[in-house]
């Protein structure tokens, strides 16, 4: 059923998108609405396939990641068709003058997933900021990158959260496919592996997945202190590493730890982790905070300048907290359509100083995982479990309170939740606050740790 009656033609793709971004820009904040949603176009719909056209790969991407579904739902609402298809293009749109109906509107270089939707194309060496404090890491990386199977193998990263350990694994992988797109490369993290395998033994189907990663040439496994006292998941690694190694297939580990401080691992899967090359990544040092702001800012088209960067740096050690800040930067700078200036940096700074400390999304997520013992995947899962629920809804509550996030922002960061059931997990602790003192320590505590 139609919601609207739109014409057909490029009148017809402008009217609809319009409508679309008209109910998109209530769900948003202002910010995310003017960088990203806002220079979007729907450049053809035929055929139950939407394209959707944006001037850079960073619009696009962003687009696709935080808004598909909303964007998918809306379109087939308005359009009365059913099972819509979402391609995003990006590129130099030509001028009014040049359109018509039939020809393509802008370059159709479409937003590439050449590996899987997991590895990050933007993640490569050439857009990580490099010093001291990964500089051998990264020489690590590159080697392995360049000639995978033969040096380093496994290869075991290790360093505290927001260092740049996924970033050098997706690099590895980028290289690895831009050398030879034929390359099996499968990217998962330790808990994604657990999962397969407990299913595979669910289903008596362990030789499946035993082709599947044993077949691999570049298995990259993110955060294996995940297996501490899995004895079974382990068990089939143990088997998984000797096959993969056998046939000339790379290995790269990433931790939160070395290997030697991982509990409860076998012994002969412990010696396997240490065979290759353990390598740690320090917190960021000063000089690679500001490259790091700098990078930043100029791949989310923001002007920010030498020194306003290397100011941020000396107050801001977190590269999490580093992020965080960006964002606040984006979003004033967005409201005052101009680039802010360098005392305006320092008022933003000034606003936070006692806590030192500016919230990242994944600052809430992660804390309240580890404070409610539960996996950040349960948290964003289907699973109407009360020991998950409310953990969820104590996110919901504090992404809107403590951070300021809009209500689609927050559902695409749990699952890809409808912002009806943010409002109303929100709307629920909301009202519990006020007669719970138990729920009030408990924020008050999550709190408290995130500020460390």
């Amino acid at each position: 059923m139609h919601e609207h009656s739109f014409p057909k033609g490029l009148l017809f793709m402008d009217t609809l998108w319009n409508s679309v971004l008209s109910e998109l820009q209530v769900d948003v904040t202002k910010g995310a609405f003017l960088m990203y949603l806002k220079q979007t176009k729907l450049a053809s719909f035929e055929d139950n396939t939407a394209v959707i056209s944006t001037p850079t790969f960073i619009i696009a991407s962003q687009v696709e990641k935080k808004y598909a579904p909303i964007i998918k739902t809306l379109l087939e609402k308005k359009s009365g068709k059913e099972n819509i298809v979402i391609q995003f293009i990006y590129g130099k749109s030509p001028s009014k003058e040049a359109r018509t109906d039939t020809g393509p509107l802008f370059d159709m270089r479409p937003v590439e997933r050449p590996i899987n939707p997991r590895i990050k194309p933007e993640y490569t060496f050439e857009s990580l900021a490099v010093s001291d404090s990964n500089q051998l890491a990264y020489t690590a990386c590159q080697t392995v990158a360049a000639s995978p199977g033969s040096k380093y193998n496994p290869l075991f990263i290790y360093g505290a959260v927001g260092v740049g350990k996924t970033h050098l694994m997706h690099a590895i992988a980028n290289h690895v496919f831009a050398k030879n797109p034929m390359a099996k490369i499968l990217y998962l993290t330790t808990e994604e592996f657990t999962n397969e395998v407990v299913e595979a033994i669910m289903s008596k189907s362990t030789q499946h997945i035993r082709r599947k990663f044993r077949q691999t040439n570049l298995l990259l496994l993110d955060d294996i202190q995940f297996l501490t006292g899995k004895e079974k998941v382990q068990e089939e690694l143990f088997h998984t590493f000797n096959a993969l190694i056998d046939g000339g297939g790379q290995i790269v580990f990433s931790s939160d730890r070395p290997p030697s401080e991982i509990r409860k691992i076998e012994a002969r899967l412990a010696s396997r982790f240490e065979g290759g090359l353990t390598v740690d990544i320090q917190p960021p040092d000063f000089e690679l905070r500001a490259a790091i702001l700098l990078i930043k800012a100029q791949k989310h088209g923001l002007v920010l300048t030498t020194e306003t960067a290397k100011t941020i740096a000396e107050r801001v050690e977190n590269t999490r907290a580093l992020e965080g800040f960006l964002l606040k930067i984006a979003t004033a700078q967005t409201s005052k359509k101009r680039p802010i200036t360098h005392d305006e940096t320092l008022q933003l700074l000034g606003e936070k100083v006692d806590k030192s400390k500016f919230l990242h999304p994944d600052d809430v997520v992660n804390t309240i995982c580890s404070f409610y013992n539960i996996k950040s995947t349960q948290l964003k899962g289907e699973r109407r479990n009360a020991l998950f629920v409310k953990p969820r809804q104590i996110c919901m509550y504090m992404l809107k309170e403590d951070i300021g996030l809009s209500l689609v922002e927050i559902g695409n960061l749990l699952g890809g939740r409808d912002h009806t059931t943010v409002m109303h997990g929100i709307d629920k602790i909301g009202a519990q606050v006020l007669k719970d003192t138990r729920l009030v320590d408990e924020i008050k505590s999550i709190r408290e740790i995130i500020a460390g």
